[in-house]
């Protein structure tokens, strides 16, 4: 039997030949292993706004995600840390004075690969120097391209309610 037969096909996650180092804005989503609860926890009830409290885990990807735009030629617009996931929106600008401070060795990797792989090796470094080795995260992200305004404001809106729509979020888990 034919062993290429045998094996599932991988949905492709990124769009066919699509530069993901284009200039332009592009919501992420990034989960934790198993969307393991270890991020943050909502605190508050619906009706008071709920928000996220950062957990250790949190506090350290919360300050990983402030040094974005020193390290790469893009900014984090907006994000929040939920429980098992983050969601994000992220700005490639065509700024040569944002450029990283040393070269990457994985050349040829797209701005927003970089950036997903900055924020998860160092998050998981600290957190095993800190707190022992554990898997934090799930292998790969989910983005998608914005493409108008209309799209962005959509998004935005979606990151700032989701600690509010909590329970009712695709990632929801019991904490």
């Amino acid at each position: 039997m034919n062993r290429e037969k045998e094996l599932p096909k991988r949905k492709r996650l990124r769009l066919k030949n699509f530069d993901y180092s284009t200039p332009g804005a592009y919501f992420i989503t990034i989960c934790t292993h198993n969307r393991k609860c270890t991020l943050s926890r909502v605190v508050g009830a619906i009706h008071e706004s709920p928000e996220t409290k950062l957990t250790d885990y949190g506090k350290i990807l919360n300050e990983i995600i402030q040094n974005i735009p020193e390290r790469h030629k893009a900014t984090i617009d907006m994000y929040v840390i939920m429980p098992n996931h983050i969601h994000f929106i992220i700005i490639i600008t065509d700024d040569e004075e944002l450029r990283a401070i040393r070269e990457s060795p994985l050349r040829g990797r797209s701005i927003i690969s970089k950036v997903i792989g900055y924020i998860k090796m160092n998050a998981s470094k600290e957190i095993h120097c800190q707190y022992g080795d554990a898997t934090i995260w799930q292998r790969g992200f989910h983005d998608h391209v914005i493409r108008d305004r209309q799209d962005y404001e959509k998004i935005a809106k979606y990151i700032d309610e989701n600690p509010l729509r909590w329970k009712y979020d695709c990632f929801y888990a019991e904490e």
